[in-house]
This record gives C-alpha cells, structure tokens and sequence, in this order.
C-alpha cells in the first residue's frame, strides 16, 4: 500500500467519515482544512490511481467510495510507524508515549485488563 500525503490522508479520512459520495459531499468533512474543488478533486484522482478510491459514473459525474478499508489503512500506517521509529517493538512505542506522558496509569490498566481479557 502506497503511503499517503497528509492531503490525502485528511480526504481518506472524509471519505470514511462520510462514506460514498461527490466530491462536493466531501468539502464540508475536511473542515477545518480549506481546499479548493479542484484541488480535492486532483487529490481524489490520485488516491484512485494509489487504490485506495474507486468510482462509479453516475449521469456526468463520478460517485466515489473507499476501497481501502479504514482499520486496514489504520493497521498498516501503525504497523509502519512501529518498525520504522521503535525496532519493531510494540514494548517501545508504549514505553516511548509514557515517557512523554502521553499515556496514564489508568490507560496502561485498561490496555492490560484487555490483554487479561483476550488471553481467557
């Protein structure tokens, strides 16, 4: 799966927020992001071309869908992002957000209670 830009990562993000539509349907969920038509329709284009979109002509216009599924692309960039910055090391990344305080005690007890959970 070919990575995205942040561009096109934010109009993925529409598109699976407001599911198959025009590109017209698609402005109002990139908010606060401010793009021209017709730079959101160039974008489109070319997740098509990536895989990620395919299209369907309806009358003189194209209806647009996800064909990349949102928890795929979700499991492929966090898996990515895991092996490129923490040597592929789940251990790491946790380790790293609670250093930075970006994790509590309480979110560490719900993580393990899951793991608790999916071991029974």
């Amino acid at each position: 799966m070919e990575k995205l830009t942040p561009h096109e990562e934010a109009t993925m993000i529409a598109i699976w927020k407001v599911g198959p539509g025009f590109i017209k349907d698609f402005i109002p969920a990139l908010y606060p992001i401010r793009l021209p038509y017709t730079t959101l329709a160039s974008t489109i284009k070319n997740l098509e071309k990536k895989g990620y979109l395919k299209s369907e002509r309806i009358a003189n216009a194209y209806r647009y869908s996800a064909k990349v599924k949102e928890a795929e692309y979700k499991k492929r960039s966090v898996n990515g992002v895991v092996d490129s910055f923490f040597q592929n090391s789940y251990k790491e990344l946790v380790a790293f957000f609670a250093k930075e305080n970006k994790i509590s005690k309480e979110d560490l007890k719900e993580i393990i209670d899951l793991i608790d959970k999916d071991e029974k």
